[in-house]
């Protein structure tokens, strides 16, 4: 079991594999679903800005998840690493939901992270956009909840 506070490797300052390794397991926590998981990567003082809400803080973040993931049903992500320096992760993201009403969407982003001595993230910037989708132009069919499997493809081999 992780602690709140526990250093979360891989540590900065990243290269190529540790970077990729971020990056996937951040892909992987949040298709968990899991608001009190997913917030464990990020300091308690965290700071995000997701599309035009800027939050702060761990308890912010996991009622701002718990909202999201209440909204965005069937949510499935898939991360790519874009850049990486030191500290710092850029990346790209897809990601597939309905409503309540059942109109499906493919949310297409960027995203810029900061990261601690100990790996947590101090800071989060996401640029998003939805765009409705007919649900038989869904490409993310994996098992809601869970990782996306080793052998699905990618953001580049989907062509997205």
């Amino acid at each position: 079991m992780t602690t709140p506070d526990a250093p979360r490797p891989p540590l900065p300052p990243f290269d190529l594999a540790s970077a990729t390794e971020k990056v996937r397991r951040a892909e992987d926590a949040w298709n968990s679903r899991d608001p009190e998981k997913v917030a464990l990567a990020y300091t308690p003082d965290s700071r995000w800005r997701n599309r035009s809400s800027f939050l702060q803080g761990r308890p912010a973040i996991i009622d701002f998840l718990t909202e999201k993931w209440a909204a965005e049903q069937e949510y499935r992500l898939i991360k790519e690493l874009w850049a990486f320096a030191g500290a710092r992760i850029a990346v790209r993201f897809v990601y597939e939901w309905r409503d309540a009403q059942g109109a499906w969407f493919r949310a297409h982003g960027n995203e810029n992270w900061a990261f601690d001595a100990d790996g947590l993230m101090t800071d989060r910037h996401a640029s998003i956009n939805d765009v409705a989708i007919a649900a038989a132009d869904r490409r993310f069919h994996w098992p809601l909840g869970g990782a996306r499997p080793r052998d699905h493809p990618g953001l580049t081999q989907l062509g997205l």
